[in-house]
């Protein structure tokens, strides 16, 4: 069943965005060299609660934190520990909020100084490829028009691995709703995009092959080569035109470009 929105309820979609949004740029302003996961995990859990909304993937079918934190060959759902970060890591963080009945989601991967040149552009790719995705999410194309742009750049074009296993989704009520967002498919098939429904777009691309395995804790998705991983979301509605992206990448980055820690790449949409 896909539920289509009202601009009421868009807005409130909306609102978890940003929430989400500040959330990932308040982490984005607390990471470097010697920070664990599990303490950015508990302060942003403070920072969501403190805009008097509650966590949205906390304990989410038995998920136990606020953060998926994923690094390097961690796609996504990864847990974050005791384990420092360090000059090279790349991190994927993905966070949801749900304030007033609705969901909101986002993600973004953040770069540390010393990552490699091969890893730095497997990011401004992936974020290359949302972008090119969000153009596609307009009322009248497809979902397939959508998987087929990213697919078809970061996998054809430049010859990374596009996850199949996991993919963007419906948000609302529920923060997985349908239909699902593949970020791989075919010009003109799947699911027909209507004016109200809101859509996470979320591709997750490797920098070697697309095959995946999860780890023992029953969550963290891995690539299965070892190699590292980016991940980059935003949440959208559809209209007859322009998708309207209802997170907010912008704050982030600004908080990227003040860390002196954090390699930008906001250049890059």
């Amino acid at each position: 069943m896909i539920y289509y929105k009202t601009a009421e309820e868009i807005e409130l979609i909306r609102e978890n965005c940003i929430i989400v949004s500040k959330t990932l740029a308040y982490v984005g302003s607390l990471i470097k060299p010697g920070i664990t996961g599990k303490f950015l995990d508990k302060k942003a859990e403070e920072f969501v609660r403190d805009q008097d909304s509650i966590p949205g993937f906390l304990n989410y079918k038995g998920f136990p934190f606020t953060l998926c934190f994923s690094k390097n060959n961690v796609i996504v759902h990864g847990f974050p520990d005791e384990t420092e970060i360090v000059d090279g890591d790349i991190v994927s963080v993905d966070c949801g909020s749900l304030k007033n009945g609705f969901y909101g989601d986002a993600a973004y991967t953040f770069i540390l100084n010393g990552a490699s040149s091969e890893v730095i552009e497997l990011c401004r790719a992936t974020k290359k490829s949302l972008y090119l995705g969000i153009e596609q999410a307009r009322a009248g194309n497809r979902v397939g028009d959508i998987g087929y742009a990213i697919q078809s750049y970061v996998e054809r074009k430049l010859g990374y691995g596009v996850v199949r296993e996991l993919v963007g989704h419906g948000l609302g009520k529920s923060l997985h709703e349908s239909p699902e967002v593949m970020n791989y498919g075919k010009r003109g098939k799947g699911v027909l995009l209507k004016e109200g429904l809101v859509i996470a777009i979320e591709p997750m691309v490797n920098l070697g092959n697309k095959r995946v395995m999860t780890l023992n804790d029953g969550w963290s998705v891995v690539t299965h080569d070892g190699s590292s991983s980016a991940h980059y979301e935003h949440s959208v509605a559809i209209r007859k035109g322009d998708a309207d992206i209802l997170s907010d990448h912008s704050i982030i980055e600004e908080q990227v470009k003040n860390n002196v820690n954090l390699i930008d790449i906001s250049e890059n949409n």
